[in-house]
């Protein structure tokens, strides 16, 4: 099977067709040669490219990101060590964004203490000390 049609890629790659334009609008996908009736023409390469790039999304890095994998990954000048500084770099990332996730589940904790449940919401703790913590905000910045 040397060509194969959007529909085809999309159910190889357990994606929508729409998906498939997508990722060619992006980038990520080279346009595909057109048959004569002007039908999109894929070879076995795209659904592969395609799972690349699903799989990438699905360790974190942005479709930007995975642009940069794609070109690495057919460029001869490339080292494993310039692949190896980006998933370093994600990692980084990811720590950085638990960091915060915790710091951010450590405030909301704090403000869920204040709240007993009960009593009526213009009276409600937890709602106070976020409109306290954006007036702070406004008042400073």
């Amino acid at each position: 099977m040397d060509s194969l049609t959007i529909g085809q890629v999309a159910r190889a790659a357990h994606v929508n067709v729409e998906t498939v334009r997508y990722y060619e609008r992006r980038g990520l996908l080279p346009e595909p040669a057109r048959r004569p009736s002007g039908y999109r023409s894929y070879t076995p390469d795209a659904v592969r490219r395609i799972l690349f790039i699903r799989q990438s999304q699905q360790l974190g890095f942005s479709l930007h990101e995975i642009r940069d994998l794609l070109r690495l990954r057919v460029d001869p000048e490339t080292s494993c060590g310039a692949v190896k500084d980006r998933a370093e770099a994600k990692i980084a990332a990811i720590e950085r964004k638990i960091e915060d996730l915790r710091s951010m589940q450590q405030a909301l904790t704090t403000l869920a203490e204040t709240c007993r449940g009960d009593g009526p919401i213009g009276a409600c703790p937890f709602l106070d000390a976020i409109d306290r913590q954006a007036h702070l905000r406004v008042e400073a910045g």
